[in-house]
């Protein structure tokens, strides 16, 4: 019994997203009593602890920088799916959800991820070190991208509103796919080094020493249950939505709250990752996690937005705020300032943490 016990707990990450999406299908489209909610909730949080292990298994399988990439673009896949899901079904009041997703996202990543890693790193380790060329690079990109599809549409005049005309939409779109592009193949193959963890002495750590590398088969086995994990956790966010946006309305909360509550469910396990990243001295890693996961965002969802929009009959509102744009603004000149020196304390991880919590302030109480 006892040992039956144990191979069920080694193997609970195995069982956890055969049962979300097992509760999935069951619960897909149907109006959840509360008992029900508590449910899913549960195991929610189980898929993506899921997540995380098959993901860091997969991670080492594969190395750097290529291990947080996958997860990176697989849960900002399906995060994409569950955009445009809403979207079909929400009609005109879902017409900023994009937008405001996406921006949750960065502001996740760029700040929240990114401060937790740095504070992490530094105060177990005494500083934060890590490969500023690549580093920099990534957010230069996520700068770009973010100023293109969300702060230009504020400004334009073709089309009334803080939207795209349809050339904008797809010259957007187009220029998305092809800088992540670009990212992609400067950050696995020609500057490859840039992106991999380094020493206080500046040099390259290519390989993990923590664990032996898993066998191909393992790795295979845990990418399958990594994306049936991912599918569970966004279907079940999506399922718990609707208690979700009750909740927000009977708080007196804007509708956009929704969608960065939704957005710290999905990135959860990127940020699970980037923190035992950090624990081990892995800073790298956790900012390609981080920045990678922002890119990804913007990179992948304009382009399926720019998409559906043919379809969807509602507007689609992809402009910042003044409010927004400043908070953008500034996490672009702090990080760039964090970035430069290749290394952070504690009160670098603090600003980010700070600009982070100003973006949750100012959307419940905008």
């Amino acid at each position: 019994m006892i040992v039956r016990l144990r191979s069920l707990v080694t193997q609970w990450t195995a069982v956890v997203p055969v049962i979300a999406i097992v509760l999935l299908a069951l619960t897909w489209g149907r109006d959840l009593p509360g008992a029900v909610v508590a449910l899913v909730t549960l195991v929610l949080a189980g898929a993506v602890l899921a997540a995380v292990h098959h993901a860091e298994v997969v991670a080492h399988r594969v190395g750097e920088p290529f291990g947080s990439l996958v997860l990176a673009v697989a849960v900002t896949i399906i995060e994409v799916a569950l955009i445009v899901t809403l979207m079909a079904d929400g009609g005109d009041k879902s017409s900023t959800l994009a937008r405001d997703t996406v921006f949750a996202a960065v502001m996740i990543t760029c700040n929240g991820i990114f401060g937790l890693s740095l504070l992490v790193a530094s105060l177990r380790h005494g500083l934060a070190v890590f490969n500023a060329e690549g580093t920099g690079a990534a957010l230069a990109t996520v700068a770009t991208l973010a100023t293109l599809s969300l702060v230009l549409p504020t400004f334009t005049t073709s089309k009334p509103g803080p939207e795209f005309s349809t050339a904008q939409l797809t010259f957007a779109a187009l220029s998305s796919l092809v800088l992540y592009g670009m990212f992609v193949a400067t950050q696995t193959v020609r500057h490859r080094d840039y992106f991999l963890p380094i020493t206080r002495q500046g040099k390259v750590i290519d390989a993990d020493d923590h664990a032996d590398t898993p066998a191909s088969r393992t790795a295979l086995i845990s990418l399958g249950f990594l994306g049936l994990a991912l599918v569970g956790v966004v279907g079940l966010a999506k399922g718990v939505s609707p208690t979700i946006e009750s909740g927000v309305e009977a708080a007196g909360m804007p509708h956009s709250v929704v969608g960065v509550i939704i957005a710290l469910l999905v990135l959860l396990p990127e940020t699970i990752a980037a923190l035992r990243s950090a624990r081990r001295d892995r800073v790298q890693t956790s900012l390609n996690l981080a920045l990678g996961s922002a890119m990804a965002s913007i990179g992948l969802t304009i382009p399926a937005v720019a998409v559906a929009s043919i379809w969807l009959s509602g507007p689609l509102v992809l402009g910042l705020g003044s409010t927004h744009m400043v908070l953008l603004a500034l996490t672009v000149v702090v990080s760039s300032l964090t970035v430069v020196p290749g290394r952070a304390t504690p009160l670098q991880g603090g600003v980010h943490l700070v600009l982070f919590a100003a973006y949750l302030e100012l959307a419940i109480n905008p």
